[in-house]
């Protein structure tokens, strides 16, 4: 989980700063921040005041999740994902619970609430990966 917040420092979200570390087998085989996708603006740097525009749902119209950029990037370099463990600084939302249900992980430990984090009245990202099998816990530090 430290490598996760070390890593949410290096995400240019001027709204809040998330890391992601995926593992198998004791191994670190991914990593990931939120931050917009290659070759568009950071959004520290085009919007420093308001961040990026928002979408329909009052989310960032431009950024992938930490956990999108550790799952994309570990298929992008051909890691075996089915079994691992996702360590995140902010328990899932349901769009990225979706995702790791589907990339086979198995295990995620989150550090803060994205509900708490959003103001929505439970996790629905942690509830739905409960509900299918995949152990979801936090994990303060």
């Amino acid at each position: 989980m430290n490598l996760a917040s070390d890593l949410a420092s290096r995400s240019h979200c001027v709204k809040r700063q998330v890391g992601a570390v995926l593992t198998k087998d004791t191994r670190i085989i991914s990593i990931g921040y939120n931050g917009p996708p290659a070759g568009t603006h950071n959004c520290d740097e085009e919007w420093p005041e308001t961040g990026c525009p928002r979408d329909s749902r009052n989310s960032c119209s431009l950024a992938l999740h930490a956990e999108e950029n550790a799952i994309l990037y570990a298929v992008k370099n051909g890691a075996q994902i089915q079994g691992s463990t996702l360590y995140t600084t902010l328990s899932p939302c349901i769009a990225c619970a979706r995702l790791i249900l589907t990339s086979g992980i198995k295990h995620v430990y989150f550090k803060d609430s994205y509900a708490a984090y959003k103001g929505l009245a439970s996790d629905e990202g942690v509830d739905f990966l409960n509900k299918f099998g995949v152990r979801c816990e936090y994990l303060p530090r």
